[in-house]
């Protein structure tokens, strides 16, 4: 059993300890990053003075070597080794000797594994960013393509009022938007190095902490090494985030199987997408907007679990910690994994228009237009609100919508009507004229778009 700190003990660690004790099989993820941030502390030690230049060459090329050998495969990380640094380390004195051996100068595996989990983290911040500008992106192109296609908006799951697809789908495109937003935050609020905290009361070596920061990418380094070892913040934040892209994830799916039922036939989903039943042929299931919703609450658990473990953890760092890791990892590969097949089950995916625009007429979604052309006709916004409802009652009775009563009908229940009422309850009129920003009429839509369409021009750029 590779270990870096027998010393001080007389006698092995027993087996069952030493395996629950150990981290290598899930933080052997960041190999690269061990190795990135050791180059990055044994070229700050030689311009210290730390390291002579040839010590420098010599560990540099030693890692250089581990990182290429793991990556091609001639080199397994194996469970003989208790955690990724002490793998890495191992590995560099049996290729090069005593030089290996002060790899380790200056610094703890308190703030060596924080570092390590900061560059991971940070690299699939990068990733979880690019796959919601790709989801933003096939939002923003179905919503150009679909200005006019009406559908009946919902509220408490019954027809409201007339709108588009494409401001159903902006609805989404602004949730997206936020969590693209929170993920550049949590990049920036993280972006400290804690490299040369030591294990919590950093080192009497004569480090230079900002120029460790500045080869990682860093806007600094972190300004209290207590704090520094045991600051799970961005992780938390982090996780909150993902919980929040799985709620905006889970709550598309949910309209999806909704609209792709029998009793709504909104939507067409294409058969990469869909499976089929053992038993029933007909059977075309939209699995993986049910998985998406599923594994929701998978990420939803390792936000609550981090934060269980972390409320009453004194400072600074204590093994509890390790719980981090499995559980980040898994809610970043279980986010990453959602968002690219349900990405890719957007863009196959087909409206069908008739069914859509046939279920807003036969909703009574223009019931509110008809109130409205009573108004501008000088009738009390409530007493019209009762004559359309008495209209309404009217029409369910004869199963027709208002579009199919007669205006006889109308002018029974009030004389104000008259043969504009069809044309002002049409659904082109109820949905063109809503024009204020934010709205779903064509004018402001397009106005949205563009708006949209500067948002990603502008963080493709960057």
């Amino acid at each position: 059993m590779a270990q870096l700190w027998g010393g001080r003990f007389t006698k092995e660690t027993d087996k069952l300890v030493y395996n629950f004790n150990a981290s290598i099989s899930f933080d052997q993820r960041f190999y690269k990053q061990d190795i990135e941030g050791s180059m990055a502390h044994v070229k700050m030690l030689c311009k210290q003075g730390i390291l002579t230049e040839a010590e420098k060459d010599e560990i540099l090329s030693g890692l250089s070597s581990i990182l290429s050998d793991v990556e091609n495969g001639t080199l397994l990380i194996s469970d003989e080794y208790e955690d990724i640094h002490s793998f890495v380390e191992a590995n560099l004195i049996d290729r090069i000797g005593d030089a290996g051996k002060k790899l380790h100068t200056g610094r703890s595996r308190n703030d060596q594994v924080a570092l390590d989990m900061k560059l991971y983290v940070r690299d699939e911040i990068t990733t979880l960013k690019e796959l919601v500008v790709t989801l933003l992106s096939t939002l923003h192109s179905m919503m150009k393509e679909h200005i006019h296609t009406y559908m009946p908006g919902f509220t408490h799951l019954q027809k409201a009022q007339p709108i588009t697809v494409a401001h159903h789908l902006g609805a989404y495109m602004e949730m997206f938007k936020r969590d693209y937003g929170r993920l550049c935050d949590i990049y920036a609020r993280m972006n400290y190095c804690p490299l040369g905290s030591g294990a919590l009361a950093g080192t009497t070596y004569p480090l230079d902490r900002d120029y460790t920061a500045t080869l990682l990418g860093f806007d600094g380094p972190t300004l209290n090494s207590m704090d520094s070892v045991s600051d799970r913040d961005y992780l938390i934040e982090l996780l909150s985030c993902l919980s929040t892209i799985m709620v905006h994830l889970s709550r598309f799916s949910e309209e999806i199987i909704i609209w792709n039922s029998n009793e709504y036939q909104f939507i067409e989903i294409d058969d990469a997408y869909s499976t089929g039943s053992s038993i029933m042929p007909q059977k075309k299931n939209p699995d993986i907007a049910e998985l998406v919703r599923g594994k929701t609450g998978r990420v939803y658990g390792a936000l609550n679990s981090l934060l269980t473990t972390m409320k009453g953890i004194p400072l600074a760092y204590n093994k509890d910690m390790q719980e981090d890791k499995e559980l980040t990892f898994d809610a970043i590969d279980t986010v990453k994994g959602c968002l690219h097949l349900f990405t890719d089950m957007l863009a196959t995916m087909t409206f069908k228009k008739d069914n859509m625009e046939a279920s807003a007429m036969n909703g009574f979604t223009n019931a509110t237009d008809a109130a409205d052309y009573l108004v501008n006709h000088g009738v009390p916004f409530r007493d019209a609100h009762g004559i359309i409802g008495k209209l309404v009652l009217l029409c369910i009775e004869k199963n027709i919508g208002l579009h199919e009563l007669p205006l006889e009908e109308y002018k029974k229940i009030s004389p104000v009507f008259e043969e504009d009422i069809y044309e002002a309850i049409s659904l082109e009129t109820c949905v063109e004229k809503r024009n204020t920003i934010g709205a779903p009429g064509p004018k402001a839509m397009e106005e949205v778009l563009q708006i949209n369409e500067a948002f990603l021009k502008d963080i493709k750029q960057k």
